[in-house]
C-alpha cells in the first residue's frame, strides 16, 4: 500500500479521466459499491486464489474466549472483508437494485481493491481497478461492446496497436475431455496449462506427469502440442480458430467466437485484420467464468494490461435466477506506468511567488482574480533557492509563475512559463 504524491496523483487522475470519458461515450453508467462485502460472498468458492488473499474483518464484540473458540474457523471470526475485485460486489449490487436498473445494464466501476499479496514490483496490496460490465445480454454483442470500448480507451491513452487474446472456457472443457482428462483432474490441469507461456511444452508435460494425471491423456495432449504446424497466416476468424484446436471443435462455440470478431471489426470500423487473437490455452483463473474469456495485450510489454470474461452463473447466486453477465477490467496500475499524458493544455496552473512584506489581503486578491479566470493557483513565499522552488512547482504540474510585490495592481501580473 502506497502514499501517492501530488504529481503522481495528478497523473493518475488524468489517466482515469480519459478512461472514464471513453467508457461514458460508449453508453456505460458509473456506479459505486462499498469497500466491504459479506464474508460469505467473498468466500463463495468463485474467486479462485484471490479468496486466499482477502483481508477479513473481525466480528465486532468478540471477547478472548470467542476468538479462541473460532481460531480454526475464519468464518466464525469474520463476517465482513475488503473486496478483492469489483465483480463480486457488482453481482451483489445488481441483485439488490435490479428493480431500478434497465433490463440490459452497462456499468462502470472504478475504485480500489485489496489483496494480501507478497510485496514486489508491480504487485500491490491496494490497487485501482477500472471495470466495465454488461448484465442481461447473453449475445456476442455484449463481449463486442466491451472489447470495442476498452480498445477505444487504450487508443485514447496513446497505446496504439493493442489487441485482445480470446478463448472460451467451454473450449478448454471440450479439449481436455477430447484428450481424456477426467473431470476431477481438470482444475489442476488448467492450472498447469496456464503456465504454458512461462515453462513451455516440456515443462507442461513434466508437471502433468508429476500430478499423476491420466497418462494416455497426457500423451494425447503432448502429441497435440508438438504437432507439425505450417506458417501461413490466418486473420481472426473460423480458419484461425479451427487450426488452433483439435479436429471437430463444437460449431456452436466456434460460431460464437467468430461472431464476436465480426462485431468487433464493425465496431472498430476496420477492414482486414481484427485486433483479436484466438488462444486455446488462455485460462484465466477466476472460478466464476463460464464461457468467453479474454486478455488485453500490447506489443510494448510481455504481460497483459487487462482482461475479463463471461460469468453467467454469479448473479444467480444472489438473485435466485440466472442473469447473463460479462465484464472487462483494465489493469490501471500497469497502464499508468506505460502512458505518457501531459498536463491539461487548456488548464493554466500558476505559482505566485511573493515577497514577505506583501499584505495577505493583496495576495488573496491576486489569487482570486486568477482563479476567476479559470487558472489553478498556488501561493509560494520567495526563498533563497528560487530555482529549486520553480523546479518543484513544475514537477507538481504548474505551467507558469509570476512574482508579486507589495502594492501591485490586481490583474497586471506578468506570467512567465515554467518550462
Amino acid at each position: 500500500m502506497r502514499d501517492i504524491l501530488p504529481a503522481d496523483k495528478a497523473r493518475r487522475e488524468r489517466v482515469l479521466s480519459v478512461i472514464r470519458e471513453r467508457y461514458l461515450a460508449h453508453g456505460f453508467d458509473e456506479i459505486e459499491t462499498p469497500a466491504l462485502e459479506e464474508y460469505s460472498r467473498l468466500h463463495s468458492g468463485m474467486g479462485g486464489d484471490n479468496e486466499k488473499l482477502a483481508y477479513n474483518v473481525l466480528r465486532r464484540g468478540m471477547d478472548a474466549d470467542a476468538v479462541r473458540e473460532g481460531a480454526d474457523d475464519p468464518a466464525a471470526l469474520s463476517d465482513l472483508g475488503l473486496r478483492y475485485d469489483l465483480t463480486v460486489p457488482l453481482a451483489r449490487f445488481f441483485a439488490s437494485n435490479r428493480g431500478q436498473l434497465p433490463g440490459v445494464f452497462r456499468a462502470i466501476q472504478i475504485g480500489p481493491v485489496w489483496r494480501a499479496e507478497r510485496p514486489q514490483k508491480g504487485r500491490y496490496r491496494q490497487f485501482v481497478q477500472c471495470d466495465i460490465d454488461i448484465m442481461g445480454d447473453d449475445s456476442s454483442r455484449a463481449e463486442a461492446e466491451l472489447m470495442v470500448a476498452s480498445l477505444d480507451a487504450v487508443d485514447a491513452l496513446g497505446l496504439d496497436g493493442a489487441s485482445v487474446r480470446i478463448n472460451d472456457r467451454r473450449v478448454l472443457d471440450w479439449m481436455l475431455d477430447a484428450f481424456g482428462f477426467t473431470a476431477n483432474e481438470r482444475p489442476g490441469v488448467l492450472i498447469t496449462i496456464d503456465k504454458l507461456d512461462k515453462i513451455g511444452p516440456d515443462g507442461i508435460v513434466k508437471e502433468l506427469r508429476d500430478r499423476d494425471a491420466t497418462a494416455s491423456a497426457i500423451d494425447a495432449f503432448e502429441t497435440f502440442l508438438r504437432r507439425p504446424q505450417t506458417m501461413e497466416f490466418h486473420p481472426f476468424g473460423e480458419p484461425q480458430i479451427r487450426k488452433a484446436l483439435p479436429e471437430n471443435a463444437p460449431d456452436e462455440i466456434v460460431d460464437h467466437l467468430v461472431g464476436i470478431g465480426e462485431a468487433v471489426a464493425a465496431g472498430r470500423g476496420i477492414e482486414g485484420d481484427i485486433p483479436l487473437v484466438f488462444d486455446p490455452f488462455l485460462v484465466r483463473g477466476m472460478g466464476y467464468y463460464t464461457s468467453t474469456i479474454f486478455e488485453l495485450a500490447h506489443p510494448s510489454v510481455p504481460y497483459s494490461l487487462g482482461g475479463g470474461g463471461r460469468y453467467d452463473g454469479m448473479i444467480g447466486r444472489f438473485l435466485g435466477q440466472q442473469v447473463p453477465a460479462v465484464g472487462f477490467s483494465l489493469g490501471f496500475e500497469r497502464l499508468v506506468d506505460l502512458v505518457e499524458l501531459g498536463a491539461d493544455a487548456d488548464a493554466q496552473a500558476v505559482v505566485l511567488v511573493h515577497d514577505a512584506d506583501v499584505p495577505v489581503a493583496e495576495l488573496v486578491a491576486h489569487k482570486a482574480a486568477l482563479v476567476r479566470s479559470g487558472s489553478r493557483v498556488r501561493l509560494e513565499r520567495r526563498v533563497k533557492n528560487f530555482k529549486a522552488l520553480l523546479e518543484r512547482s513544475a514537477a507538481d504540474g504548474y505551467t507558469a509563475f509570476a512574482t508579486v510585490s507589495a502594492g501591485a495592481d490586481v490583474g497586471t501580473l506578468e506570467l512567465k512559463p515554467l518550462s
